[in-house]
């Protein structure tokens, strides 16, 4: 799934006063420990300074959402927990009011990612998990999208490889729980996807393809890929479109004779979002990701 739409509701600022119980300063501003119920329903207890939300405390919104955790001058930064209005959350470090560092995010379909964030989008080193399939993606995220160096790990065998716009591009490699490797590349080609009206341009869409080059005994795998040669046409190498398969099944693949390079497919992941539910988000009226 994605997280861009959950965004959190725009929290009352400093001069939205409403009511306050708690204690104050000389200056007659908000400061220490305190409650406040807000003009626009909100409501938050924790420590003030200055007037401002500073510290721990703990924000509800009137729809149901609510924020646990670090403040620093009224914006939410430090370690905090925030539980969105459909159910998912977020756990982990925030900075300038934004999901940034080290975080966790449940999913309401049960989905989990685990990993860095920057400025509210999955960035960095990240692990996302499939709840329905058991498939998980760990490796490099780039603005919210799947890019770069990772693997896809399914139940019984796994791809290695390069990521863009979250498919897999250039060379890379299946590796069997059986004992073996098939080596190859995903190619972008382009597929026609037919005609709505007759006046109309027909619609093409990017699909990857795999084609095989060649099996070998396991290896050790890093992020960074070794050159490979340019896979040569020839007998015997099928190409696969997509990367929509579950692979080969484990009898299948030891009734493989040696050299074998024909059809593998990559189980591509299921029920992840484009970053997180942007029609939950204009609902629930919080910021959307710029």
């Amino acid at each position: 799934m994605s997280d861009l739409g959950s965004e959190e509701l725009e929290e009352e600022g400093e001069n939205d006063i409403g009511e306050y119980e708690g204690d104050r300063n000389e200056a007659g501003e908000r400061h220490g420990h305190g409650k406040a119920r807000l003009p626009n329903g909100d409501t938050y207890e924790g420590s003030y300074e200055f007037g401002k939300r500073h510290g721990q405390g703990i924000y509800k919104f009137k729809n149901g959402a609510r924020y646990m955790g670090e403040y620093i001058k009224n914006k939410k930064h430090g370690q905090g927990t925030f539980i969105y209005p459909d159910g998912s959350r977020y756990e982990g470090e925030w900075a300038d009011d934004q999901r940034h560092g080290h975080g966790v995010y449940y999913y309401v379909n049960n989905d989990t990612y685990t990993g860095d964030w920057f400025a509210h989008q999955r960035h960095g080193q990240g692990t996302y998990f499939y709840a329905d399939t058991g498939s998980k993606y760990v490796g490099t995220w780039v603005n919210g999208q799947q890019e770069g160096a990772a693997e896809l790990v399914h139940l019984n065998h796994r791809y290695q490889g390069k990521f863009m716009n979250k498919n897999p591009v250039g060379p890379g490699k299946y590796v069997f729980d059986i004992g073996c490797e098939q080596h190859g590349e995903y190619r972008l080609t382009d597929t026609e996807r037919g005609e709505e009206e007759e006046e109309e341009e027909t619609l093409i869409t990017i699909v990857p393809k795999w084609k095989a080059t060649k099996i070998t005994d396991l290896a050790l795998w890093t992020p960074t890929l070794a050159e490979e040669q340019p896979p040569t046409e020839g007998p015997g190498q099928e190409e696969v479109v997509g990367i929509e398969g579950r692979g080969e099944s484990e009898e299948e693949a030891q009734d493989m004779p040696e050299g074998y390079e024909g059809e593998m497919e990559m189980l591509r992941p299921l029920g992840e979002d484009q970053d997180i539910y942007p029609e939950e988000a204009r609902e629930y009226g919080y910021d959307l990701d710029q």
